[in-house]
């Protein structure tokens, strides 16, 4: 079975090749209800013409964007300005521009247009905003009156009802339908009414009521989804609202809004660029063009779904919802479906080979039946005697037949992957995690190695200044200090230099809350020190009143520094250059320092070493390091910010505390087979102290980005094993490093990232997480799981809910095949003996709801146990159908087998059973002994290893539900329904009988569970320095 699905049914848990695609779906066979078990599979051909609609307007807007001027004034020839009139409702409104003008000054790049209308400035005044105080709350809802909502189209959502008609397209049922039908026609002539159609009405019912318990299912399912996916597009963006800086939803955007964009935002409207510096925009998500643009006051167009590739601006919203070019791009980009997960394209070729196996065993016991009927008819000599009666009975052994095929066809296999991965994302959400792909849910659990950042994601994010170096000296930062701490100690020339850098060189903003309070927005580590710029005293509309800036070079992960450019305002023609970075990064640039009188001198060895064992000092404790630093420059700058020449100003040492709880989820990880690396960009003192703190660093390696990709192939693969800690990481080291990991040692590899250049190894990694507070949008957009607190004891969450749902899927297969087995064989061997089936068809698709809908509910959905995380990783080709559940199914299998078949042939006697309805009552002792034996075994299948299946089973109250619905339901069919469900009222004896039977698979299972499995040694493959997990027998 595992060579047949390895060959046919295996795909990639990301970007699966379309021939595994297609591989599969044409593998798959015996499918009763395709509309059903395929909803949540892609459609290939609805995926591929949308590809193509979509690569036909991306062909368009590549024209619109690209062509020559005098050719895009040819297009849009019938599309100017002075063509739009103005409707009364937009001038009543008090507007004096249409919406479609506006969306057409953008999406063609009309500058004439734009000119007409006198620049962005006019454009603000018809659409009645202030660029500086930007939108006023109380107009919102007026504004998307006249110029709409900014939201997408989608598809209606389906309804219940719909749900209830997929679930009635099953082949099966439908048949069974007819069949009962006629039974009930047949009944009604032979046997008159009611009792005539009791046969017919009680398999009609039957099926209600599957059809209704599975419309339920899924259509909670499907709310579950769209829950989820609203979650996903719910975004904040940065806009200048009444007058001050504030996030809002990007559902609240409306024309008029002045929006902030920063590197690796997507730009989330249509917009025309206010003001910002060194924007470079990626369009190649809607042109295709790879080629980045720079967008300025020349070039003010900004299409949403662009991505911020440097820089940074503020835009003014002039298109929104299905008026943009991005809206018009997604109603091709929805088409198709998400492609399926490894589980569930598994358990389709599962659901394939039992289905055909039931097949056959649905066709053989039909033979049998009919056979041995016919046979009987023939020594009879009745052979040409043909009654009413006769045929019903043919009908009875098709109808079996048919009942075999529903039970044998295990449809929920695939489907139970999807209820599961639902019931986890959900609880993930409300755990602060986000599942973007359904497939990294599964593979979480997968994982033998998370790279993880260090700052924000193993420490707090909530950052201060702790320590100062300014004119050599050092200076202790305490909570409570006052202003002063830094005023009597440094010359007033030096204290302005210092604040000057501090207020100008920062991509964060100052703003003042409701409450009237200053509050910082930005990065963490800006905060910090814009923070300590306030303690200090400074005023920081001052020193931007002024000094005007004239370039900016924005902070990222390459450059690892952020510098501006002033003008000095005594109107000279002299500037300044201000550069706050990596400590030595920024060290190296510098040439001069500021000595202890204030003056600045010449930097010798001597004093460059005394200032490295200061940023080591500072480093060694825990300190994320920074060096501020400025250059004068004499005569004109030509708008170019100088690398070298600098003055060393100060050493920032700020503080960032390890998380509470970090170290004990690391702990975790460890003794789950897990190894955890920290790739930072911080310098590798702190890291180093970080990463001990946290218990990551042990006796593994600690290497630097730089001494990382000097490495040669064989190098590498001596060290990556043991490297625990990598510091001044560049984005390529994370993408080199997770590339080396899946393809050099078969690591299933989580990675978390937060900028946009982390993107290529998010999209590489098995599961990319990105961080919700500090992660960029190109980062999230690139990541399958959203961690939305930052915190690393949430990524071992996900791990931990990962492993559930496999763990999950596992105990359902089992219990699911052991019905199978069981039914199957009981119909059959009975058929072929006594000529008659003893399970019913209302019995059977009752039986059918317990092990499909309801079995699924109650092990698919239950909630991971701590034991989860004291096993190794499943690995990356690892069995699926375990030695440990095979044992456990063919053990089961054989005690429910021979004591059922015992029922059926010597069940009179054991019972002592006489009277004319002692077959009847038989019969509903073997139906009430079979289900009780499917009760105790979900029971057993909530640990496939555990002898102690009780524990924690209270505390799942999907399961006790389920249990209990199945045991009262069951008692009702037997005591009040036996005119439909074909059964007889039984005394206590035969009750507690059936009951005891059932339980004693409980004993059967510790029986089973004492038999040792063999399987092969698990070597960690983590560093060096931790213990071998035990694996196998002794886990039991």
């Amino acid at each position: 079975m595992e060579k047949y699905l390895r060959e046919n049914f295996n795909v990639e848990p990301k970007r699966p090749s379309q021939a595994a695609l297609e591989r599969w779906r044409s593998a798959v066979s015996v499918v009763k209800n395709p509309r059903r078990r395929f909803r949540m599979v892609a459609n290939l051909a609805q995926r591929a013409d949308a590809e193509r609609k979509r690569r036909k307007l991306q062909e368009k807007i590549r024209v619109a964007l690209y062509v020559q001027k005098a050719a895009l004034h040819f297009i849009n020839a019938g599309t100017r300005g002075g063509n739009y009139m103005l409707s009364k409702e937009t001038h009543e409104a008090g507007f004096g521009i249409e919406a479609d003008e506006l969306a057409s000054i953008v999406r063609s790049h009309d500058s004439k247009c734009l000119q007409h209308h006198e620049g962005v400035e006019g454009v603000a005044r018809a659409v009645r905003v202030s660029l500086q105080e930007g939108v006023n709350s109380l107009d919102v809802q007026h504004r998307q009156k006249i110029y709409g909502f900014n939201r997408l189209a989608e598809k209606p959502a389906r309804s219940f009802w719909m749900f209830v008609w997929d679930a009635m397209q099953d082949l099966t049922l439908i048949i069974l339908m007819v069949c009962a039908l006629v039974s009930a026609g047949v009944g009604i002539s032979t046997e008159g009414w009611p009792k005539g159609m009791y046969d017919g009405v009680g398999i009609i019912l039957c099926i209600i009521l599957v059809i209704f318990v599975t419309s339920i299912s899924d259509y909670k399912q499907s709310l579950q989804f769209k829950d989820l996916d609203k979650e996903k597009k719910n975004v904040s963006i940065q806009v200048t609202r009444d007058g001050r800086r504030q996030k809002v939803s990007i559902h609240d955007l409306v024309v008029g809004d002045v929006v902030h964009l920063s590197i690796g935002d997507i730009v989330p409207v249509d917009g025309l660029f206010i003001s910002g510096f060194c924007l470079s925009i990626d369009e190649s998500s809607l042109s295709g063009e790879s080629e980045a643009v720079n967008v300025d006051k020349q070039n003010p167009f900004l299409l949403s779904g662009t991505t911020v590739q440097d820089g940074s601006a503020k835009m003014l919203v002039t298109s929104v919802g299905m008026r943009t070019e991005w809206g018009r791009l997604m109603e091709t980009l929805n088409e198709g479906g998400d492609d399926e997960t490894p589980l569930q394209v598994k358990l389709n070729g599962v659901a394939t080979i039992i289905g055909q196996i039931g097949l056959g065993f649905a066709l053989l016991t039909f033979l049998v039946l009919t056979g041995r009927f016919l046979w009987g008819k023939i020594v009879h000599h009745e052979i040409t005697k043909w009654s009413l009666d006769d045929a019903s009975k043919v009908l009875n052994f098709f109808a079996t037949a048919v009942i075999i095929i529903v039970v044998a066809v295990p449809e929920g296999l695939p489907l139970a992957v999807t209820l599961s991965l639902a019931f986890a994302m959900k609880k993930l959400m409300n755990d602060k995690a986000l599942v973007r792909h359904l497939s990294a849910c599964e593979t979480m659990g997968s994982a033998g190695c998370i790279c993880t950042d260090k700052t924000g994601t193993l420490t707090t994010n909530h950052m201060v200044v702790d320590k100062i170096w300014i004119c050599e000296q050092t200076k202790t930062i305490k909570s409570g200090s006052s202003e002063n701490v830094l005023k009597p100690s440094i010359s007033e020339q030096i204290f302005d230099l210092f604040l000057q850098s501090i207020f100008q060189n920062t991509g964060s903003e100052i703003v003042k809350g409701l409450d009237g309070k200053i509050k910082v927005m930005g990065t963490p580590t800006e905060s910090a020190l814009l923070e300590f710029g306030l303690l200090l005293g400074g005023d920081y509309k001052f020193y931007n009143v002024k000094y005007k800036i004239v370039k900016v070079e924005p902070f990222n992960s390459c450059r690892k520094k952020m510098s501006v450019l002033v003008a000095l305002p005594d109107g000279g023609g002299k500037f300044r250059a201000f550069c706050k970075g990596a400590s030595e990064i920024v060290l190296k640039m510098c040439d001069k320092v500021v000595s202890s009188d204030g003056e600045v001198i010449q930097l010798n060895d001597q004093q460059r070493n005394s200032i490295t064992e200061v940023i080591n000092g500072f480093a060694s404790e825990a300190l994320r390091t920074l060096c501020i630093a400025f250059n004068d420059i004499e005569g004109s700058s030509d708008g170019n910010i100088p690398e070298d020449n600098y003055t060393l100003i100060a050493i920032i040492g700020i503080k960032d505390p390890v998380r509470p709880g970090v170290k004990e989820a690391v702990k975790t990880c460890l003794e789950a087979g897990i190894t955890v690396r920290m790739v930072t960009g911080d310098n590798i003192n702190t890291a180093k102290a970080i990463a001990r703190e946290c218990g990551i660093l042990t006796d593994g390696l600690a290497i630097e980005g730089p001494d990382f990709r000097n490495k040669t192939q064989q190098e590498l693969e001596q060290i990556i094993p043991k490297i625990q800690v990598m510091a001044r990481s560049m984005p390529l080291d994370k993408h080199t490093l997770v590339s080396h990991l899946r393809d050099d040692f078969n690591e299933v590899v989580a990675v978390t990232g937060d900028g946009t250049n982390d993107a290529p190894a998010l999209h590489e990694a098995d599961i990319g997480l990105a961080m919700g507070i500090a992660g960029t949008e190109v980062a999230k957009e690139n990541a399958d799981v959203i961690v939305m607190d930052d915190n690393f004891t949430t990524i071992v969450n996900v791990t931990r809910w990962g492993r559930s749902v496999y763990i999950n899927i596992q105990k359902f297969v089992q219990f699911q095949l052991t019905v199978n087995i069981v039914a199957l064989l009981l119909n059959f061997v009975s058929a072929c003996v006594s000529g008659s089936a003893p399970l019913t068809a209302v019995q059977m698709l009752w039986v059918n709801m317990i092990m499909d809908t309801l079995g699924a509910l109650a092990l698919a959905t239950e909630p991971p146990n701590d034991g989860l995380m004291k096993k190794p990783p499943i690995g990356r080709n690892e069995k699926f159908i375990t030695r440990v559940m095979w044992r456990n199914i063919i053990g089961q299998s054989i005690y429910q087998i021979i004591v059922l078949l015992v029922l059926q042939f010597r069940g009179k006697q054991i019972l002592k059973l006489n009277g004319p309805d002692s077959t009847l009552v038989l019969n509903t002792v073997i139906f009430n002994t079979f289900v009780f034996c499917q009760v105790f075994n979900e029971i057993n299948s909530r640990d496939m290893e555990k002898i102690n299946v009780l524990e924690g089973m209270l505390s799942s109250w999907v399961f006790m539900m389920v249990m209990g619905v199945t045991i009262c339901f069951q008692a009702i069919m037997v005591e009040y329904l036996g005119a439909f469900a074909q059964t007889v009222p039984l005394r206590r004896e035969l009750w507690l009988a059936s009951v005891v039977i059932g339980a004693v698979s409980l004993v059967v299972a510790v029986l089973l569970k004492c038999i040792p499995v063999p399987s092969s040694r698990y070597v960690a493959p983590h560093h060096d320095g931790y213990e071998q997990l035990p694996s196998g027998p002794e886990l039991a």
